[in-house]
């Protein structure tokens, strides 16, 4: 069978921008084969996303049930809108994805108001939700509704399950619900050293957006609803959000290779141990300072904005603050002892230059 398809890159190189950047897991591209040929009902019905609504179970709970989406933002957005009205607002972290990173998708496609309170370290607490939290009865403030929170955080912390469920109940006892952004929940759970159901659904979130890409998907997340209750009109938001995906099959089976048994967990593991290689490197090169615990598979960094130049011409990685000089380093289910070694020599023959 000919074929012009060709390789475009060279397959040997890692950087250290985002776990986005790393190609799908061997065994997630087998199961995408798996799962080709043949007829299957398309929207949802198939035979692959019934059954990762039991997979779904053994991780979340019999009351789980995944809504699978092409991406983060949909997966995030679609959440949020089923958890609010149209006069609702969400309350997040200045830094959180949701209000960074997301091109305002939550307030011009979901229609939401954000409201944001600044954190040291990427985490909320009930103390901080309150800078926020109030005027539930003022027509001329937008109403919070629902707390989010990421775990992992954007600046590569997690929280502990007694630190989310302090969140849960404050937000529960003032009539808010609980959002969790899981981008890297599989990094948080692996840090942890716990099940992802002790800091969901067992503390008391909501509502969960499952990431399967940084984890080694192809692409394909998931609003996985923990609780019923807290949502409405799940499956007619995902159509109305255009991210109803006509084959299905194929999102699910990614996120069934993932979750069916460990592989979710020990890419999440490799991926966070190459941070600690990396933050242990870092630590001892004089002139370098990691800004941030690294608890996750990221490393925030200050350094001479001269030296990051440099090095980005030879190992790709981004900015976090350009002006103070800090920048993120991240790892993911591929980077390997060796990329690690390698930057980390390069880093340290740019600050003797």
């Amino acid at each position: 069978m000919r074929t012009d398809a060709r390789r475009h890159h060279d397959p040997q190189v890692r950087g250290f921008a985002s776990d986005n950047y790393a190609g799908a897991h061997p065994e997630v591209l087998a199961a995408l084969a798996l799962a080709n040929g043949g007829h299957q009902v398309a929207y949802g019905e198939d035979d692959y996303t019934g059954h990762l609504q039991r997979i779904m179970h053994s991780h979340f709970g019999s009351t789980a049930e995944a809504f699978p989406v092409f991406n983060g933002t949909g997966a995030n957005v679609v959440a949020l809108q089923a958890l609010t009205d149209r006069w609702g607002a969400v309350i997040c972290a200045e830094s959180a994805h949701i209000n960074v990173d997301e091109g305002g998708a939550p307030e011009r496609m979901g229609g939401l108001k954000l409201l944001t309170v600044p954190t040291p370290d990427g985490k909320l607490t009930p103390e901080l939700i309150g800078r926020q939290a109030y005027g539930w009865d003022d027509e001329h403030r937008a109403m919070p509704q629902v707390v989010s929170i990421t775990q992992n955080t954007e600046l590569g912390t997690v929280y502990t399950p007694d630190e989310i469920r302090a969140i849960c109940d404050h937000a529960h006892e003032r009539g808010m619900k609980v959002h969790l952004d899981g981008a890297r929940i599989a990094n948080a759970a692996a840090s942890l050293d716990v099940p992802m159901r002790t800091f969901t659904n067992t503390v008391g979130v909501d509502v969960l957006s499952f990431g399967g890409t940084k984890n080694g998907a192809l692409f394909g997340e998931a609003v996985v609803v923990l609780n019923p209750d807290a949502v409405r009109a799940m499956k007619h938001l995902r159509k109305l959000s255009m991210q109803l995906a006509s084959k299905m099959r194929f999102v699910s089976v990614q996120l069934e290779a993932l979750l069916a048994k460990d592989l979710w967990l020990r890419n999440a593991r490799h991926a966070n141990a190459m941070a600690q290689r990396l933050a242990e490197g870092v630590r001892a090169i004089d002139g370098v300072e990691i800004l941030y615990p690294v608890q996750a598979n990221a490393v925030f960094a200050r350094l001479p904005h001269a030296v990051s130049e440099r090095l980005q011409r030879r190992f790709r990685f981004y900015f976090w603050d350009e002006a103070a000089g800090d920048v993120r380093w991240m790892c993911a289910f591929d980077t390997g002892e060796d990329d690690v070694d390698a930057f980390l020599q390069a880093l340290k023959e740019e600050m003797t230059r």
